[in-house]
């Protein structure tokens, strides 16, 4: 959702005090004192009160093709990674969480281990969770190649604009690019299915320039820092976001990352920096 709000360029605060919707999920915002849940209505909602639209240049047919990829991701991909998440790599997820004070590991394993059985009774409920961890892990694999192919060497999944799947995807995607070290998602998105590695990379550098994390497998640095000497930049305050903030006096993306992965494959695309200055020049 916050990817969206970016590729939307419509500005926002985030503030979750632990309250989910009346549904009982995420995500949900708030707009002049009116609340709506559930990621499709509140792109509409969106939609009808502020007239944006990443669609726009979409036909009826590409809309369809959109409609159909999101609800792969969203209904099906989302509990294989859920799975690897919160059962199988369960012990890697738990580092990842922040909790401070005296019995802060305590109460990571104990939120760890309440949310893997939701996760599994969850899972048995939706019908994923009756298979085996083998035949999940089938269809998770079965998933990615789907996308990968279906992005092949274009930019964006539908194509060289960005329309809301893509904002879907790589929600989903970034959890098996950069929270599930080791894992089999992991290495097939950074191994065979190059493409969506890249991908991820693309709509990272555009959409987030203060992200990185340091337990990352790329190194994040300046240009000047030297092999013995590297300078990680501090990680930016998520509480408040505007798109048209992003960009520093000459019009370029305020981004410190790799031109490569560990493979030697580029994750960096030309047209990234040019699209940012378009932006800007736009916002001018």
């Amino acid at each position: 959702m916050e990817t969206y709000l970016r590729m939307a360029d419509l500005p926002y605060q985030n503030y979750f005090d632990g309250k989910l919707s009346p549904q009982g999920k995420m995500p949900w915002i708030e707009y002049n004192h009116k609340k709506v849940s559930g990621t499709e209505f509140i792109i509409d909602f969106l939609e009808e009160k502020l007239g944006v639209n990443l669609n726009k240049n979409l036909g009826p047919r590409e809309r369809a093709v959109s409609r159909a990829v999101t609800k792969m991701v969203e209904e099906h991909f989302y509990w294989t990674l859920a799975y690897c998440q919160w059962v199988e790599n369960l012990h890697e997820t738990q580092k990842m969480i922040s909790v401070y004070g005296p019995l802060s590991d305590l109460l990571k394993w104990i939120l760890c281990h309440l949310t893997k059985g939701i996760v599994k009774r969850e899972m048995y409920g939706h019908g994923i969770g009756r298979f085996s961890e083998e035949e999940m892990y089938t269809l998770m694999e079965k998933d990615m190649r789907t996308l990968a192919s279906l992005l092949g060497d274009k930019k964006y999944i539908m194509g060289p604009n960005l329309s809301t799947v893509d904002a879907t995807v790589f929600g989903h995607l970034a959890q098996a690019m950069w929270t599930l070290p080791g894992t089999r998602p992991e290495r097939l998105i950074k191994g065979e299915l190059i493409n969506l590695a890249m991908y991820c990379e693309r709509i990272r550098r555009k959409f987030w320039p203060e992200w990185h994390h340091d337990d990352d497998n790329t190194l994040y640095e300046s240009e000047e820092s030297s092999d013995t000497s590297k300078t990680h930049s501090p990680l930016q305050d998520f509480s408040f976001y505007s798109r048209t903030e992003t960009f520093d006096e000459e019009g370029n993306s305020i981004s410190h990352t790799p031109d490569t992965d560990y493979t030697g494959h580029s994750l960096f695309d030309s047209d990234v920096d040019m699209d940012d200055y378009r932006d800007h020049e736009q916002c001018k």
